[in-house]
């Protein structure tokens, strides 16, 4: 558990130590990769980016772990952020373990798969995930038989990933490609919801463009690097709304 103030130009980190820090978070918020150098990169194929990159100029990409990160995928299709923030909380309130406690609230950790084995369909449900239920059970059953796990993505790239992701029940593009950029370090990956789509017609096809044909684009225009440009195109388009 980390606590985490922000006063001007400093960031604070309440209840750790150096050494935890130098062992944890400094990767975790992927504090050695040269932001930089990704930028200039990312401006050197042209000039449509740089509004956003200037706008949402620290943004980076937390390297989070691959259950925790693939089952609140699942759980973020069609619904809206306090709704899935409530249905996290809630599993992990019910089937993780405390970690420490903040302001008078007991905050829990992400449940293991281990710790999810025995939940059933009906138990998820009774956490309001409606017609995902079925998905986070098949999700959990298919990591459990080691069908599923991380150390089998290391070596593929990601349209294997794609491949092997898309198995798992209700998983499609858009949630595999979530999951290889924040949970499995691909960051080529190009997630594509409705405000990518938006902003990439918007800003290289000028009309209604196909999802995969925006992805492949984005992979033959960012490289190895696109999942930096779908970070400063996301929050650049949703938080300032610079899509029609």
């Amino acid at each position: 558990m980390l606590h985490i103030e922000q006063i001007d130009n400093r960031i604070i980190m309440y209840d750790t130590d150096m050494e935890r820090f130098n062992n944890v978070w400094r990767d975790y918020f992927d504090l050695d990769t040269d932001y930089n150098s990704i930028k200039t990169y990312l401006l050197s194929k042209d000039d449509k980016l740089k509004e956003a990159i200037t706008e949402k100029n620290g943004i980076r990409i937390l390297k989070q772990d691959f259950f925790e990160t693939l089952m609140s995928f699942i759980i973020s299709q069609n619904k809206q952020i306090p709704h899935i923030k409530k249905i996290v909380l809630d599993l992990c309130t019910a089937y993780g373990k405390p970690v420490g406690s903040y302001g008078g609230k007991v905050y829990y950790s992400f449940p293991q798969p281990d710790e999810l084995r025995n939940v059933t369909e009906e138990d998820y449900k009774a956490l309001k995930t409606g017609f995902r239920a079925r998905y986070l059970k098949d999700a959990v059953d298919k990591v459990l038989s080691g069908e599923i796990k991380y150390d089998m993505f290391v070596d593929y790239d990601c349209i294997k990933c794609e491949k092997v992701l898309t198995s798992i029940t209700g998983v499609g593009m858009k949630v595999a490609n979530c999951v290889m950029l924040f949970g499995l370090n691909k960051r080529d990956a190009f997630p594509v919801d409705v405000w990518i789509k938006r902003i990439m017609e918007q800003l290289y096809f000028g009309k209604d463009t196909d999802k995969e044909v925006i992805k492949k684009f984005a992979k033959e225009q960012f490289g190895e690097y696109g999942g930096y440009a779908q970070q400063y195109l996301f929050f650049y388009a949703r938080d300032l709304g610079k899509t029609n």
